[in-house]
């Protein structure tokens, strides 16, 4: 196989998405819900988070915190948080910590998206002490307070975690064991009003080699986002990401098959090949790729195959080939980070002889021996390897929920709602 990997033609350089995602606004401002009481932090973590000078912070609450999206431009991120502080003995002041950040995303040299800020600005407002005053602190009373220089250094600090999970995107994922998926952002997201637009192109290595994918006829592109959904997610896959799946599958071999048949007894000119009784053997191969075909409402994947008919194992000797053309429903749906695909039953199938040692075989022959066995058994295989079903582009801290697929002529849409996984460890 690597052989055969290493002389093909090379990947195309045509960069063009197949696939990507809209998050909308309620995606963006959805978060875990729990606690946001005030609560202790160590000594250690107060010097070196929040830069305090000389001062014991007694209890921190964020009394706001949103994120909000700038079209065109990015996100801006606005935090208030109440500080209790105690510079000395006999005071005890409430500091209104307000932190308002620019943020956006670049495409890094490794080609992972990389969340960065473009401006900071952070202002303190003293709320009230033990001495009975309540007013805006000067400037100088401030920096005593709280270092307002480092504030911003450790605003960044915090996109360390975020900036982990955008590299979990390009992750490679597991089809089959020789078989990898990968998704790769073309560009930075684009913002606008209805949300973030982020388009993706869809690679595949089979035993460790990238491999070229077909060129899509129709270069594909998102569909506009609708200013109304209530998702905070939508994926959308175009009908070449099927295709180039099913392309990737049959060169990985994933889709090579061997039938047993019973068929008793064989015709006289058959059996009269073998001097023993040997069972009856089919081995399906593509002799073209698959393709997948999307209208509205509905998905269909052809196949084509060429079957060769004969017996005996280990040494295979073929005394027929049949070529098949069939079409099979497609079926999907989404479980957690995964889609799953599965070929319903063959909703139209055509035999034809394609060589023969055994002379000339009637077209009505051939459908009475084998036609009903690779109606049944050839989805049935196919489904055992799509039962594991194909990651999705997501980011590890998140999972989907509330799913909805919607077939389309060309592409289909996954609008969805996102869940933050409980964390381990």
């Amino acid at each position: 196989l690597s052989v055969l990997l290493s002389l093909l033609v090379p990947a195309h350089t045509t960069r063009s998405p197949d696939c990507g995602g809209i998050l909308t606004p309620s995606g963006l401002s959805y978060r875990k819900s729990g606690p946001r009481n005030s609560h202790a932090v160590s000594r250690e973590g107060r010097q070196q988070h929040l830069s305090v000078r000389r001062n014991q912070i007694n209890s921190i609450k964020v009394a706001e915190l949103s994120l909000s999206l700038i079209p065109d431009t990015g996100l801006r991120l606005s935090s208030n948080v109440d500080l209790s502080i105690t510079p000395t003995l006999s005071t005890t002041k409430v500091m209104r910590l307000s932190i308002l950040v620019d943020l956006h995303v670049e495409m890094n040299p490794e080609g992972n998206l990389e969340l960065v800020t473009s401006a900071c600005k952070p202002t303190v407002e003293e709320m009230q002490s033990t001495e009975g005053k309540e007013s805006q602190s000067s400037s100088s009373d401030v920096d005593e307070e709280i270092n307002i220089d480092k504030i911003c250094l450790e605003v960044s600090k915090l996109l360390l975690l975020p900036n982990e999970e955008l590299m979990s995107l390009t992750a490679q994922f597991p089809v089959t064991p020789s078989c990898q998926v990968q998704y790769l952002p073309l560009a930075a997201p684009v913002f606008a009003e209805q949300g973030i637009t982020i388009s993706l192109q869809t690679t595949f290595q089979v035993a460790g080699m990238a491999i070229p994918l077909p060129v899509s006829p129709v270069p594909f592109s998102m569909p506009e986002p609708a200013s109304s959904s209530p998702s905070h997610l939508t994926l959308a896959f175009s009908e070449h990401f099927y295709t180039s799946l099913f392309f990737a599958l049959e060169i990985a071999g994933a889709f090579n098959m061997t039938i047993p048949v019973k068929i008793t007894p064989l015709p006289r000119q058959m059996g009269s090949l073998f001097q023993e009784d040997l069972p009856v053997t089919l081995q399906a191969v593509f002799r073209s790729s698959p393709r997948v075909v999307l209208e509205e409402g509905k998905g269909a994947l052809k196949l084509f195959l060429t079957v060769h008919i004969g017996a005996g194992s280990p040494a295979f000797q073929s005394f027929l080939s049949v070529n098949v053309d069939m079409s099979a429903g497609l079926l999907l749906s989404i479980a957690d980070i995964r889609m799953m695909i599965s070929a319903a039953v063959i909703e139209d199938i055509e035999l034809s002889l394609a060589a023969s040692d055994v002379g000339p075989v009637p077209a009505a022959l051939l459908e009475e021996l084998f036609l009903p066995t690779i109606r049944e058994e050839v989805p049935a295989q196919m489904n055992v390897v799509l039962s594991e079903g194909v990651f999705l582009p997501h980011i590890s801290s998140f999972t989907y929920t509330d799913v909805n697929v919607t077939i389309h002529k060309d592409y289909v849409l996954v609008p969805c709602n996102l869940e933050l996984r409980a964390r381990t460890g």
